[in-house]
């Protein structure tokens, strides 16, 4: 059904805007990519099921690795044939932060320090912009500026990644629930593309992955040793100098999990210091350079919702008052829709089946809220719930509400609940899940009518 809806929004969206339908390059992106997630999902499922935990986790682990390094080599020439340079379409942001980081690394190899701390300091870009330069430039000065290597890393990162959705997954909903997610983890396009770009999405997904494993390994073992207690909180902090507003969310999942978990996990008694403690956290945070960004992204996200109407309105584009919070914010976890027109950039096309992978998961994971209530597991869900969820409302009242890059941080908690939906699916779901099928293939192609009407071409 995931593939039927696409393909006929694809032809609904093609025939009747066939003068600005997709090139067949951009069709056959999107056609591979949705027809793999699917068709290679259920087939790594069927096989894998009934291995045990350590022979699941070898190969997912093994094969998420294989599946990106060649995903790497392969994007590298796709992008040197298209662009003329490695780099994926528009690299602006990945241009600047190659660079910058090399500029400093030649800093560093002579020893002028003073040289380096003064680039930083006057960095407009803030301090969350600063984590992903400055790790471009460790690796530069130890290992020279070779675009690869960091690319190799991300995959290393990325497959580990899966590995850490599966322990997450199985710790808190089951064993069966847990393999569904590993294997979208797996085969996600979103997690695969990025490990072929410059951009910082990758190192950023595997901190806020690694940090919601560890403190819900923390809770779970009830073991709070320094080392165990450290390793969360310094991937947590590591995540305010990539994204300002994943920190912050994390942080506030963290407490949630703590008021929510189950009593044998934690007393009364418990869950006050704990939480007391995170809260802390967060203070001595907002004393330091971060938390001037904090309470910048704060205002960003919940103050200025409409900002991105008004910058069209000033363009002035048709249904430019649509591009509002009010209007985005019901589609928290579905947007961005995916684009099926030629108007649009380049990397907008050649990811369309990647956007519509997300909108057609967002129902289950939906459907997941439901499930944990019907089931009485919704505590099991507080910590990736509450993360996925105040993270997604943030985005979507927000300037980057139809920005895919900024939409990211959502998928491993939604690959999670959608598992967990699919496993706890029941007949009486289906009226669901076709009227769901029906809205979305009308919001699709609603969506390119708009964005083409926007620009007085149809």
């Amino acid at each position: 059904m995931g593939v039927a809806v696409y393909l006929a929004a694809l032809l609904i969206v093609s025939t009747c805007f066939h003068q600005h339908a997709l090139r067949p390059l951009w069709m056959a992106w999107g056609i591979g990519t949705v027809l793999c997630f699917f068709g290679l999902g259920y087939w790594f499922y069927q096989r894998w099921c009934h291995d045990t935990t350590k022979a699941f986790t070898r190969k997912l682990f093994w094969w998420a690795l294989g599946i990106r390094m060649a995903y790497v080599g392969v994007i590298i020439f796709y992008y040197y044939f298209q662009t003329g340079v490695s780099f994926e379409y528009g690299a602006t942001d990945s241009w600047n932060y190659h660079r910058c980081a090399g500029y400093l690394a030649d800093l560093l190899r002579v020893g002028q320090f003073r040289d380096v701390v003064n680039v930083l300091s006057t960095n407009r870009l803030g301090f969350s912009d600063q984590g992903y330069l400055l790790y471009l430039t460790g690796l530069y000065t130890c290992f020279g500026k070779n675009i690869l290597g960091p690319r190799l890393l991300k995959a290393l990162m990325s497959a580990w990644m899966c590995v850490a959705i599966y322990r997450l997954a199985s710790r808190n909903l089951g064993e069966k629930t847990a393999r569904i997610a590993a294997v979208m983890a797996l085969l996600l396009p979103q997690f695969i593309h990025y490990n072929g770009t410059y951009q910082k999405e990758t190192e950023l997904l595997f901190l806020a992955v690694m940090a919601l494993e560890r403190f819900d390994y923390l809770i779970h073992s009830k073991r709070y040793t320094f080392w165990n207690i450290l390793v969360p909180v310094l991937f947590t902090v590591l995540t305010f100098g990539f994204r300002t507003i994943v920190g912050m969310t994390l942080i506030a999942s963290f407490v949630v999990d703590v008021l929510c978990c189950e009593k044998p996990l934690l007393s009364r008694r418990a869950r006050v210091v704990v939480a007391a403690s995170i809260v802390l956290l967060a203070g001595l945070l907002a004393l330091t350079p971060v938390g001037k960004e904090m309470l910048m992204m704060a205002r960003i996200n919940f103050g200025t919702g409409n900002a991105t109407a008004e910058k069209y309105q000033a363009m002035e584009l048709g249904y430019a008052q649509y591009a509002s919070g009010k209007y985005t914010a019901p589609g928290f976890l579905t947007l961005p829709l995916t684009n099926l027109v030629e108007e649009a950039n380049p990397n907008q096309k050649m990811m369309n089946g990647n956007y519509y992978i997300k909108n057609y998961l967002a129902f289950f994971a939906l459907l997941s809220l439901v499930v944990a209530f019907r089931e009485r597991r919704w505590r099991s869900l507080s910590l990736v719930g509450s993360f996925t969820l105040v993270y997604a409302v943030a985005i979507a009242c927000s300037f980057a509400f139809n920005s895919e890059r900024y939409h990211l941080p959502v998928m491993p908690g939604l690959l999670i609940m959608a598992a967990f939906a699919m496993v706890h699916f029941r007949r009486k779901d289906f009226k669901w899940y076709y009227a769901y099928c029906a809205v979305l293939l009308v919001a699709i192609v609603v969506w390119n009518y708009l964005k083409l009407a926007a620009r007085g071409l149809v």
